[in-house]
């Protein structure tokens, strides 16, 4: 009996007929591809966290071959978002070249807006500020209006250091941004804000700019903004509070924001407190914390204190510039005005006693207080510490940190590029791109990008 003859690709039969191997089943090539994105993915989120430098690192960390790790980092050079030139130190053998992951391969515009403010910047790929812009705005200032200045901001930004191309867009707003999804690619629901939502400004400025969007409420992006300031330990749980004309607060529990059901957790300053059953607040109701401890109910008890003779310093300052401000008041308490620290004082254990329940409820390691009373100095502050251990239980305070902001204004654009990052570099959004080189490429973006055309052009 004749032997069957094998040659590459086909198997010849005794009889001599031949048959062609059967081709690769699609299922494979699929199968295949997803792998690929998969260790691409988990590659590059390895160096860019900073948890492998070397080619053994990924090797180890990541559970794949050398060569296969050759061939990704070889895609992931092509596409220029990694750099491996750098050489190492050598540990007995040939020197190892180090792996770095290119931040300055994309840029990030970034912006936050609330009332009478309006900051913007440009990040880049590890969220660091590349540049930032503040100015005051008019608190009437129309949407229309609004969107001509962040565009000509935005457009000035990119003219600045914006060669590397933009990767996408995050804005802090003023009022709650609602969640509809997991926060992935998609464009936000303003719907809450009605002069953003019925002027069309967050789809016109992803038309604009051709780039993928996210929006949070101005203190949840500036929660976002204060975890490179603390060590890893505190900032897992996180109590970050923002003390302005409203009274938000933003929490971080293991990491990650919490957001609530609807994305518009936090507004802290519509607790109800026991000394402000007279006050009114904006929303309609009546004792609200922030009526008694927002910024403009501590400038406006400034200004009576000023005209009927509880306080000469503010009086003295309402005659030279016409008005009495929160900055003001904590300037008249360094120059020992009896009045603006008691009112200071009061503010304070106010805002405490409300911080504590949150404190009791929640366990955080750390509570940060920001915003503009934050800024008039350590009476409040200290206040604020009365309040939370008074009211707090023991067991809950006994490591409770309780700190000034440090990163001032720029953590709101600092948190609002965190945002971005977070949903660009996510496991299953990265895989959607990572083949491409560029976000730009995702089908989610490309989706959001026409949506945002319809609706500019409806």
């Amino acid at each position: 009996m004749a032997k069957p003859e094998v040659r590459r690709g086909s198997r010849v039969a005794s009889s001599g007929a031949t048959r062609a191997a059967p081709p690769v089943a699609a299922t494979d090539r699929v199968r295949a591809a997803e792998s690929e994105r998969q260790s691409l993915a988990a590659i590059l989120n390895l160096v860019r966290k900073g948890g492998a430098t070397t080619r053994l690192d990924i090797e180890r960390d990541a559970r794949l071959g050398r060569a296969v790790v050759a061939d990704r980092l070889a895609t992931l050079e092509g596409f220029g978002l990694i750099d491996n030139r750098a050489v190492g130190r050598s540990v007995g053998g040939r020197a190892p070249r180090l792996v770095r992951f290119r931040a300055e391969a994309g840029r990030l515009l970034v912006a936050n807006i609330d009332r009478d403010t309006i900051g913007v910047g440009l990040a880049d790929l590890e969220g660091q500020l590349v540049l930032e812009h503040y100015e005051d705005i008019d608190v009437g200032m129309s949407a229309e209006a609004l969107f001509r200045r962040v565009d000509a901001l935005f457009t000035w930004s990119l003219d600045q250091d914006g060669a590397a191309g933009l990767w996408g867009i995050s804005l802090g707003l003023p009022g709650p941004v609602t969640s509809h999804g997991n926060g992935g690619i998609e464009l936000p629901d303003v719907g809450a804000i009605p002069d953003w939502h019925d002027a069309r400004l967050v789809e016109r400025l992803a038309d604009r700019f051709a780039a993928p969007l996210w929006a949070r409420s101005a203190v949840q992006v500036a929660t976002m903004g204060e975890i490179g300031a603390l060590t890893h330990a505190q900032n897992r749980d996180m109590l970050f509070v923002d003390l302005g004309t409203e009274i938000n607060a933003g929490f971080l529990s293991n990491g990650r924001l919490h957001r609530g059901a609807h994305g518009i957790a936090g507004g802290i300053g519509h607790v109800y407190v026991a000394d402000a059953q007279t006050a009114i607040c904006g929303c309609g109701n009546v004792g609200c914390l922030q009526a008694v401890a927002g910024c403009e109910a501590v400038a406006r008890e400034g200004l009576r204190a000023a005209t009927d003779g509880r306080s000469r310093v503010l009086a003295e300052t309402l005659r030279k510039t016409g008005v009495v401000t929160v900055a003001d008041v904590g300037t008249a308490t360094r120059f020992g005005d009896p009045f603006s620290a008691d009112l200071l004082a009061r503010t304070g254990r106010s805002i405490g006693t409300v911080l504590a329940t949150l404190v009791n409820v929640l366990n955080p390691s750390i509570v940060v207080i920001g915003g503009e009373l934050a800024q008039t100095g350590d009476i409040c502050i200290a206040a604020i510490r009365e309040g939370i251990y008074r009211h707090s239980q023991p067991l809950l305070t006994r490591d409770l940190a309780i700190v000034r902001s440090r990163t001032g204004r720029s953590s709101g654009l600092i948190g609002a590029a965190e945002v971005a990052l977070d949903a660009l570099f996510a496991p299953d959004i990265l895989e959607g791109w990572i083949t491409s080189g560029s976000p730009l490429a995702h089908p989610d973006v490309l989706r959001l990008l026409e949506d945002a055309r319809r609706a500019v052009q409806a």
